[in-house]
């Protein structure tokens, strides 16, 4: 697999270079060079937030990525958790039991779900939204070409400072306002909170296809964090990290630090999330038997 993955890649990149030396190809990309205009008013630069929002979006994704391979691992949990019913959150239904990876991949998900909340109420009431949101249809053949450029290996000229190229503007925005919605929902549908014997609801929205949708959701995130981090790397690492990570347009290696301490941070709470740390933080919200 991995051979013809690289022979198609060569084969791929080999086709763009091609494709980039015919005259109509030339004219396309002059055309459309591979950014459309924003609206008017939108800011310019990224504030400090939202390199906190890089940030924990990063950090809860890879423990619910690390938990949801768990749970399909299918091996029986170290322990299980069941909901003590004498806290703020008290119901007449029986507490439910679940393995503890479980409740970590749901824990992880909640935060997950209010950080993104935050980040949502932030780009509207800062206009950062404007970036990320595709505002022409010019943006469709702006992508093309900028996905040509990239498959020829000669980057579309842009400054994401100011203005994202559109095959980001696209990326960004399925990620932001489809992909992670979507994970919401068939979340949800999947979680303790639906209810079991909803039999009218459980017709409509039935667990299996959803199943399959919330996990191609989840491979979505994957493939789209590889995509990214490795265009950051390859198209200017110093000037992308600090736009990401230190709010600012230099070439500093401020944004290397703070990246790479927010990588310490991911592998150590990695490190750390041992069954018998799981069972204790599970403790304080339920009771935990093996």
């Amino acid at each position: 697999m991995v051979p013809s993955a690289i022979v198609g890649l060569v084969a791929l990149v080999l086709v763009a270079g091609w494709l980039r030396t015919l005259p109509e190809v030339v004219t396309f990309v002059e055309m459309y060079p591979g950014t459309t205009p924003l609206p008017a008013g939108a800011p310019v630069g990224i504030p400090a937030w939202l390199g906190w929002q890089h940030f924990l979006n990063f950090f809860f994704l890879v423990l619910i990525a690390r938990t949801a391979w768990s749970i399909r691992s299918n091996k029986r949990p170290d322990a299980f958790w069941t909901r003590s019913n004498t806290g703020l959150i008290r119901t007449k239904a029986a507490p439910r039991r679940m393995g503890i990876n479980v409740w970590l991949h749901l824990v992880a998900d909640a935060a997950w779900v209010l950080n993104g909340i935050v980040l949502m109420t932030l780009l509207f009431a800062t206009g950062q939204w404007m970036r990320i949101v595709p505002t022409s249809w010019d943006i469709f053949p702006n992508a093309a070409s900028a996905l040509l450029q990239y498959a020829s290996f000669d980057w579309p000229t842009s400054n994401g400072w100011v203005n994202y190229n559109s095959i980001q503007v696209i990326a960004y925005f399925v990620t932001v306002f489809l992909a992670a919605p979507i994970a919401v929902a068939t979340g949800l549908r999947l979680s303790t909170a639906w209810p079991l014997k909803a039999a009218r609801l459980n017709k409509i929205f039935p667990e299996a296809p959803i199943r399959w949708v919330h996990n191609a959701v989840l491979f979505y995130f994957v493939i789209f964090t590889i995509v990214h981090v490795t265009l950051v790397m390859a198209t200017g690492a110093l000037r992308n990290l600090n736009h990401m990570f230190a709010g600012n347009d230099g070439t500093s290696w401020a944004g290397v630090a703070v990246f790479a301490a927010s990588l310490v941070v991911t592998v150590i709470v990695w490190l750390a999330l041992r069954p018998k740390v799981i069972r204790w933080l599970a403790s304080g919200s339920g009771n935990v038997r093996r």
